[in-house]
């Protein structure tokens, strides 16, 4: 795709100008574990990637994305898992500890050769969530969970998959707006992260500081997330409480800003920040993540003001999770079931910065220990040698639970067996309390992957590069050989008189998941022993006995061509379809379109031969069964794609996934970059079967962008050369 070779020349740029300036694996932490924390760094920031919703940016890496969800209110931003949801209290969560990486140890991204694909990613979420801000209210979600979860299909083609399930696109991408405290909090404490971090580096980081401010505000002023939890939302990521956002949100504005009035805020909140069960001590046990920000909000305000009591809170949060959590073999902390990783590695970070800043002159032997442990479990330094990192190591996730990494046309999580893309870089949920873990998509406790999962990981893994090094690989991302995505299945029943063929066209893509217009296919047949009975082809009779494209409201049909001369006594049928949405990977009963011909010897007699038919060879050996042959080749717009005609024509070096040339004009039929007469002309002797026209004249030929060209738009180009 021409599309996706821009993407990767540019990541192969990046990746190429820093890689002699690396060290050389292996790296190790302990004697016989070696990991490669640049490598680790490089595919964590490719998950994100996998993640971004709307239109694509032109350094997005993934070749099996494409633009999606481009009607959301506000485009951009991340989907939150495997699912397509956008909820911005975990992205902004997200979007903060990525931040956090790249304020504290901007080193270690520079020496993995990633510093600009990092604020690439970083700076392509805080897009999303300023535009999310509207002044006296703010954008928390777009699109509904309870609906989107209806339908296991890729990100490309969701609005086709929830409308065959019977949902209102334009109601499941429903925008939630209000002022609740915690989502705002915490999209202003992404927003002030990233203007620190930032800072220096992005012309944007003024603007992100701005809207942080505003959305703060309307956060503290509002001081309630009784709306927010009652939406949608709370029925996948309910807010528990909402001053630990407020505390992190006013020390990362204090940071950004240097003003006071926001260290006084975060001063204000502390007795209203939970307390230990039963007791008036602040909170140290559980873990930072998505809901709860107290402790890395702690550790930030013991750097702003350097008091030793707060300073004293987080060593002894940093004991609780040396000490008190429970250590599985190998060293990873579990302290719950969901995500027991993402937990780990983000108590692991808190424990490194505060080792390089208020820890530092102290014993830190025992918190080092820690953070090393935590993220090297996740790379394989476990009994099993498992990697929890989708891509990294000889032995990691393949089926990571995950819509558009799965890529299933049937709308179903079990097929097909192993997922058809690997998601580089995603952290999976982990392993159970007794250490076991199993590779099954369908059990989204151990391998659910989500952007808040990452979010500790790609920070530690900041600090980890800075520490021990690291080599990004220069070839990443390795290009995948896309399966068959385009073919046609059919079943033969033959007689006397004739044929009975059967067609289910096939539209599995997922290079990315796509609709392709104008495929046809062709069957080819030996017409000797008509003509020798003397009829000729225009006597043999062809009759539709069931066009499944019709079945479909709005959306054109399949045509039939007449019996077609090839060469010598070698004739074919043609079947086209016009509108590619007659056949998408969606569902079990969508993914294929059934076509049913017969094709009778003329007078209904007998004689018909079907050995001698170029098309049957492999048919024949499987009569009634379902066979997909080269010898029934497919075409688009006229071009040969895939398969092989009878003198040996095999597709030229291009293939169907090559993209419709951009920026062209509707009209422009001849691409002479004018409309004129001549494109009229043009289109009428297409219409008229007296000449082919290419993919990319195609494209503008549908000058009304209803996925097929007819009279329609003949009549249309018409009425604007008139005009």
């Amino acid at each position: 795709m021409m599309k996706i070779c821009t993407r990767l020349a540019a990541g192969l740029t990046v990746a190429s100008l820093f890689a002699g300036a690396l060290s050389t694996l292996p790296f190790s932490t302990g004697a016989t574990f070696s990991a490669n924390y640049a490598e680790a760094l490089q595919k964590s920031l490719y998950f994100y990637e996998c993640q971004q919703a709307g239109p694509l940016p032109d350094w997005n890496r993934v070749a099996w994305r494409d633009d999606a969800t481009l009607t959301d209110a506000v485009t951009g931003g991340w989907y939150d898992a495997g699912d397509h949801v956008k909820f911005n209290l975990p992205m902004a969560y997200s979007a903060s500890m990525l931040a956090w990486g790249l304020y504290q140890y901007p080193e270690g991204i520079t020496a993995a050769g990633q510093t600009d694909i990092y604020v690439n990613n970083l700076t392509f979420v805080l897009d999303y969530l300023a535009a999310c801000d509207e002044g006296d209210t703010a954008i928390y979600q777009v699109g509904l969970g309870q609906v989107d979860h209806t339908w296991w299909g890729p990100a490309e083609l969701l609005q086709y998959g929830l409308e065959e399930n019977g949902a209102d696109y334009e109601s499941a991408r429903s925008v939630l707006r209000g002022t609740d405290s915690a989502v705002c909090g915490e999209m202003a404490a992404a927003l002030a992260a990233g203007a620190a971090a930032l800072d220096g580096i992005s012309d944007r980081a003024d603007e992100y500081l701005s809207h942080a401010e505003n959305l703060f505000r309307l956060a503290d002023e509002t001081r309630s997330d009784e709306a927010y939890n009652n939406s949608d939302a709370g029925g996948f990521y309910r807010s528990s409480h909402f001053y630990d956002e407020l505390f992190y949100a006013a020390n990362w504005l204090y940071i950004a800003t240097g003003d006071q009035m926001y260290l006084d805020k975060a001063t204000s909140y502390i007795p209203s920040l939970d307390k230990e069960l039963g007791s008036s001590e602040l909170k140290y046990t559980w873990g930072m993540c998505w809901d709860d920000v107290m402790q890395g909000g702690m550790l930030l305000y013991a750097i702003n003001t350097g008091d030793s009591t707060y300073i004293r809170h987080v060593q002894k949060h940093l004991d609780y999770w040396t000490d008190s959590v429970k250590e599985l073999d190998g060293g990873a902390r579990w302290l719950t079931t969901w995500g027991c990783l993402r937990y780990a590695t983000t108590a692991g970070f808190l424990a490194s910065v505060a080792c390089d800043t208020i820890l530092n002159g102290t014993d830190i032997s025992k918190y080092q220990t820690f953070y090393e442990e935590q993220i090297n479990f996740c790379l394989g330094d476990n009994p099993s040698g498992q990697s929890y990192v989708v891509g990294y190591g000889e032995k990691s996730p393949q089926n990571p639970h995950h819509r558009t990494a799965h890529a299933s046309w049937k709308n179903d999580l079990a097929v097909p067996d192993t997922n058809r893309h690997i998601l580089y870089g995603a952290l999976v949920g982990g392993p159970n309390e007794d250490g076991s873990y199993t590779d099954d998509r369908g059990n989204y406790i151990n391998n659910e992957v989500a952007c808040d999962y990452n979010a500790g990981f790609t920070a530690l893994l900041c600090k980890m590069v800075a520490d021990y090094g690291g080599t990004a690989d220069p070839s990443f991302p390795e290009p995948e050989t896309p399966e068959k995505e385009f073919y046609v299945e059919t079943e033969l029943t033959q007689s006397n008189s004739g044929v009975n063929l059967s067609f289910l066209f096939t539209n599995h893509s997922a290079w990315p998941a796509r609709v392709e217009d104008n495929i046809s296919y062709r069957y080819y047949m030996d017409l000797s022993e008509v003509l020798a009975a003397g009829y000729s082809a225009s006597d043999v009779v062809v009759r539709v006995d069931r066009d499944q494209a019709e079945m479909y409201s709005g959306y054109t049909p399949a045509t039939v061509s007449e019996i077609t001369h090839y060469q010598g006594n070698i004739y074919y049928i043609e079947v086209t379809y016009p509108d590619g949405r007659v056949a998408l990977p969606i569902s079990e009963g969508h993914h294929q379109c059934e076509l049913m011909l017969a094709l009778v010897f003329p007078n209904y007699g007998s004689g018909w031969d079907a050995l001698n038919d170029y098309s049957n060879q492999d048919l024949l050996e499987n009569e009634e069964t379902y066979v997909i042959t080269d010898r029934i080749p497919l075409y688009q717009n006229g071009v040969l794609i895939s398969g092989m005609e009878p003198d040996g024509t095999t597709p030229a070096a291009t293939d169907i996934t090559e993209p419709v040339t951009p920026d062209l004009t509707l009209g422009d039929i001849n691409l002479d970059n004018m409309v004129r007469l001549n494109d009229l002309v043009l289109l009428v002797r297409y219409l008229l079967a007296e000449t082919s026209i290419s993919q990319d004249q195609y494209a503008q030929a549908d000058v009304n962008s209803d996925h097929a060209v007819n009279g329609i738009d003949a009549a249309a180009l018409r009425q604007r050369l008139i005009e």
